[in-house]
């Protein structure tokens, strides 16, 4: 779940700002936690304390109406509209909120049941739904260690459908402004990220240089960095800086719930 919020926070000021180069740095003032933080920490508060998905992401987003970059035009209506139904959408939001189902269920079917729960409040569309179990289901394989990274690759093109493109062609088409807001582009594109990294931080550069949507690439593919590397230390005590003590208080029970599970 760190993953997701450091990749998100690293990624935030080249979402609509400058383009990313080589050696940039990580943490600056120019950095802040955005919807995606937001959605992440209202989907562990979900499960961790009851509530339904769709209560704690309209919760937890109303709370935060104004987070850096905004949210996305549809899911905006989505928050503040009377009933809150589902508008059919296959938006990445699906995917970058779901990384603490990957932890907080063990097997994998109630990983991917409970992933395509929290996309279908509001990402109801056969492609939002997808992406936020693949996300999950990868996740919970990495931690579990039933795959190798090296075996990512195959299995979600096998149980997803999703063929990885070159990083090459990522990176390119990011350079010519394109912005990859759909799960069909994202979550194939930080999925190469992890798979062609070697280390946590690595997994993180590779997906910010890879531009377009730079906070939610970085966001997902962080996420599932975070089960196959781990997360350094310094890089921990930056990212929560920019919290919340609200938000910290979830991140708080979130890991304390897994140490307790772990013995």
């Amino acid at each position: 779940m760190l993953g997701a919020i450091i990749g998100d926070i690293v990624g935030s000021r080249f979402e609509f700002g400058p383009a990313p180069e080589e050696g940039f740095d990580l943490f600056t003032d120019d950095c802040s936690f955005t919807d995606d933080t937001v959605c992440t920490i209202a989907v562990a508060d979900a499960v961790l304390n009851g509530k339904s998905y769709k209560d704690a992401l309209v919760e937890w987003c109303q709370r935060y109406p104004d987070p850096k970059g905004g949210y996305g035009a549809r899911f905006y209506d989505w928050i503040f509209s009377d009933d809150h139904a589902p508008n059919n959408s296959c938006g990445n939001g699906s995917a970058m909120r779901v990384s603490s189902i990957g932890w907080l269920f063990d097997e994998w079917e109630d990983v991917v049941e409970e992933a395509r729960k929290s996309a279908a409040v509001s990402h109801n569309h056969p492609e939002g739904i997808k992406g936020a179990e693949c996300v999950a289901e990868v996740i919970c394989w990495l931690r579990h260690m039933r795959f190798s990274k090296n075996d990512v690759e195959r299995k979600v093109q096998k149980f997803y459908g999703y063929k990885l493109p070159p990083l090459s062609d990522i990176m390119r088409i990011g350079s010519e402004g394109h912005f990859d807001s759909t799960c069909q582009e994202t979550v194939p594109a930080a999925i190469r990220c992890l798979v062609d990294s070697s280390t946590f931080e690595d997994a993180i550069r590779l997906a910010v240089l890879c531009d377009g949507d730079t906070d939610t690439k970085a966001d997902i593919t962080g996420a599932m960095a975070e089960a196959c590397y781990g997360v350094p230390d310094e890089m921990v005590e930056r990212a929560v800086s920019y919290l919340p003590a609200d938000m910290r208080k979830i991140l708080c029970q979130f890991y304390q719930h897994i140490q307790d599970e772990i013995g």
